[in-house]
């Protein structure tokens, strides 16, 4: 997994470095309500609901309960004895239209120096219906997408107790794109990654039962548009360009302890 890390990474940077056009988007608010079920045998259950809205955006058709996008994820993880873990989500995106994404996911968490924790997340998964439209970080309709996360964190306890309030700082970076074995001659030309994640957050855990996580993302979807020339046959438009999208989010999260399990239990961050 190590390799694979480090060749994506390279693949991220080279797909920023070699940008045409880079368009800053309207700022994203992104509020999600979770919560999370802890099992006797460490597993966990998780429920996320989310709302998606352009900051400034104006009246949009599509817009209900004042969100642009609704999102809804439901998943499952198990954790064996060792530091590996595995799982699946689904996820539903309203936004007028329908999607569905299914995901299965293998995860790494180790510790390393000075108390950080050192995790890797890599997934699967495939949109179902939108009539052609995506969600942002997400294909179209039947693409197949792998995305590959890395994260830093550290759990600062405020007080003598460990299952006290603490803090949970954290940076991750999360690199997507579609995978596909062989390119056909009428596909369409892609970029290497299409989308990237950088996002930095300071959990607060309040309670065994409840933590706020507020968060700030850089979010850029990397796309390749017919190139479009003027007289002088001087490019003015189109060819690669990148879509930044700032992204604000507020997670709040409710935690259910089933019998026997310990108020300080592995947990993981509310990005799951």
């Amino acid at each position: 997994m190590r390799k694979l890390l480090l060749s994506l990474l390279l693949l991220g940077g080279t797909a920023a470095s070699a940008q045409t056009t880079r368009t800053l988007r309207a700022t994203q608010l992104w509020p999600e309500l979770q919560g999370e079920l802890a099992l006797r045998n460490g597993d966990y259950l998780f429920l996320g609901l989310r709302g998606e809205r352009a900051a400034g955006g104006g009246d949009f058709a599509g817009r209900s309960l004042g969100f642009d996008t609704r999102r809804a994820r439901l998943g499952y993880e198990h954790f064996g004895r060792s530091a590996w873990s595995y799982g699946a989500t689904l996820q539903v995106v309203d936004y007028g239209r329908t999607i569905v994404i299914p995901e299965v996911l293998l995860r790494h968490r180790s510790p390393i120096l000075g108390g950080i924790t050192f995790g890797q997340r890599l997934s699967l998964e495939r949109s179902f219906g939108g009539d052609g439209g995506y969600a942002l970080g997400s294909g179209p309709e039947k693409q197949l997408w792998t995305r590959l996360r890395v994260d830093l964190e550290k759990l600062l306890p405020l007080g003598a107790d460990a299952a006290g309030v603490a803090l949970r700082p954290r940076l991750s970076y999360e690199a997507s794109t579609h995978l596909r074995l062989q390119k056909e001659d009428l596909d369409p030309d892609e970029r290497t990654i299409q989308f990237t994640n950088l996002r930095a957050e300071v959990g607060v855990r309040l309670l065994p039962q409840l933590d706020v996580t507020p968060w700030f993302a850089y979010q850029t979807s990397y796309f390749v548009s017919v190139p479009q020339y003027d007289a002088n046959m001087v490019q003015v438009r189109g060819g690669k360009e990148n879509y930044v999208y700032p992204t604000v989010g507020l997670d709040l999260r409710f935690t259910l302890l089933s019998t026997g399990v310990k108020a300080d239990h592995q947990q993981l961050p509310t990005q799951h």
